[in-house]
């Protein structure tokens, strides 16, 4: 009586957590179909037709094509140029013993808790003096750097996982160093990748600070800069609004379920263990 009292709570638990965190995205998704007057007249009723017209009206009101076109870029950008430092530095610092590696690893460890807001103003001067103000280049080069840290940890702690004796039979066999790293570790290591390059889009996909104060127009500005675009656009239609919010949380959902199988292997295999 009592397993089964305690599998019932398991379930119902479960069930709460996946009503709480689906019930907003249902919401916004049944709402981007109504017209105003059926929000305004019930919120929670389901609407009358599956109308796109709302979804029209996004796309015709404000820029949200090149707003999505430029988050591609410097989110395919920034999480190449992650995943290839990341790889390379924390397998590095997991299998060799150097001069100052603790204080490099204290140094990244350091950056985690640097507040975005005490970088700004150095940032924009760099940026203005090197003329990539309002550049694709210069919010990939923020995104990257600003990503390395904690993928550095996630992706040192999966190297740590992988049994140093597969590289040692790669070396008796006659394997060099740069042959070990990427025959037999990073395939190795590709659900660690998984999980970084899931990090980095998640991030850089949502980050609305350092887009919205290194862009001055629509040549960089990304989706974030999008939705706050739509709340003076469509302030008195919320119809629009939600569709926009649809619009921009799709790209994340699908990226998410692409990933998910290396996802979880990540998690499985000890990719965030400490």
């Amino acid at each position: 009586m009592k397993r089964i009292t305690l599998l019932c709570s398991k379930y119902f638990f479960m069930l709460v957590i996946l009503f709480l965190s689906l019930a907003p995205i249902f919401w916004v998704l049944m709402s981007s179909f109504k017209t105003y007057s059926e929000i305004n007249s019930s919120a929670l009723s389901l609407p009358s037709s599956l109308s796109l017209n709302n979804y029209a009206a996004a796309l015709k009101y404000a820029p949200i094509q090149k707003y999505f076109l430029n988050s591609i870029v410097i989110v395919g950008a920034g999480i190449i140029v992650t995943v290839i430092f990341v790889a390379m530095c924390a397998y590095a610092v997991s299998r060799f013993r150097f001069l100052f590696k603790p204080v490099i690893i204290l140094l990244i460890a350091a950056s985690l808790m640097l507040p975005a807001q005490s970088i700004s103003q150095p940032l924009f001067s760099i940026f203005t003096s090197l003329r990539i103000f309002d550049t694709k280049l210069g919010l990939i080069l923020v995104y990257s750097a600003m990503g390395i840290p904690m993928s550095f940890f996630v992706m040192l702690s999966y190297y740590r996982s992988i049994p140093f004796a597969l590289e040692e039979s790669a070396y008796i066999d006659g394997a060099g160093f740069f042959r070990t790293f990427f025959s037999v570790i990073l395939p190795l290591a590709k659900p660690g990748l998984a999980t970084v390059a899931m990090i980095q889009f998640i991030n850089i996909w949502n980050e609305f600070y350092f887009a919205l104060m290194l862009t001055s127009g629509d040549t960089a500005r990304t989706i974030p800069i999008a939705l706050n675009y739509y709340m003076s656009t469509f302030a008195n239609n919320y119809s629009a609004l939600f569709a926009a919010v649809i619009m921009t949380i799709t790209p994340t959902i699908i990226f998410f379920i692409i990933m998910q199988k290396q996802v979880i292997d990540s998690l499985t295999s000890g990719a965030v263990k400490g």
